[in-house]
C-alpha cells in the first residue's frame, strides 16, 4: 500500500480544487491512500511554518505531491514558508527518494507558471527526491477539445482560470481538472511501481 501527501497552499481555492483533482485521480490506482494536507496563514507565526503533524504525515509519505498558486511569478509566501521550515529534513535527507511532483495555478494563460514548478522541482531535488512529469502532450495535437494538458505544462499541472474579482466560488477549467486527475493516477502508479 502506497501512500500520497499532496501538501498545497490555495488562494482564492483554484489551486485546492486541483488538489482535490490529484487526489481524485491517484485514489483511482490499486493500493494507495492519499492524503490532501493544506498549508494555512494560521500555521505561520512570525513569519515561521509550523505544524508538527503534518511534518510526520510527509515523512511517512511514499510520495510528496506539491502544490502552490503562482503569485509574481513564483510560489506564494506561505507555501515559502512551508519549504524553508523543512530545512532540518533537508539536512538529514529525511525525503530522499521519495516520489515528488508539483502543480501550480494562476489567472493568467502564462503567469510564469514554469518558475513555480521550477522552483519546486528544484527544492525536491534538493531533498533527493524523485521527480514525476505529467506524461501527456497536449490532446489538441491528436484533434480532441478535452483540454489534457492544455497549457503545455510538462513539469508539473498548470491550471488557469480567469481572474475573478466577484467573490464568486473558484472554478477550475474541465481540461485542467482532467489533466490533474490523470497526473495523481500516473503518480500513484509510479509510486506503486518504485516502492516494489
Amino acid at each position: 500500500m502506497s501512500t500520497i501527501a499532496i501538501i498545497y497552499f490555495s488562494g482564492a481555492g483554484h489551486t485546492h480544487l486541483l488538489a482535490e483533482a490529484i487526489a481524485e485521480g491517484a485514489n483511482q490506482a490499486e493500493n494507495t491512500t492519499v492524503e490532501l494536507l493544506r498549508i494555512t496563514g494560521e500555521q505561520i507565526t512570525n513569519g515561521r511554518w509550523k505544524n508538527d503533524a503534518i511534518i510526520e504525515k510527509l515523512n511517512q509519505a511514499d510520495a510528496i505531491v506539491f502544490g502552490s498558486p503562482t503569485y509574481m511569478g513564483g510560489i506564494s509566501a506561505q507555501f515559502k514558508a512551508f519549504i524553508d521550515a523543512t530545512s532540518e529534513i533537508w539536512f538529514k535527507h529525511g525525503w530522499k527518494d521519495k516520489i515528488a511532483a508539483a502543480f501550480t495555478h494562476s489567472s493568467s494563460p502564462s503567469g510564469d507558471k514554469q518558475g513555480t514548478l521550477l522552483y519546486l522541482a528544484t527544492n525536491a531535488a534538493q531533498h533527493g527526491m524523485i521527480w514525476v512529469n505529467v506524461g501527456d502532450l497536449q490532446s489538441f495535437l491528436f484533434g480532441k477539445d478535452d483540454g489534457i494538458n492544455r497549457l503545455g505544462g510538462f513539469l508539473g499541472v498548470m491550471g488557469q482560470s480567469p481572474l475573478d474579482l466577484s467573490g464568486e466560488e473558484a472554478l477550475l477549467h474541465p481540461g485542467d481538472r482532467l489533466t490533474a486527475e490523470r497526473f495523481g493516477y500516473r503518480i500513484a502508479e509510479a509510486t506503486n511501481r518504485w516502492i516494489k
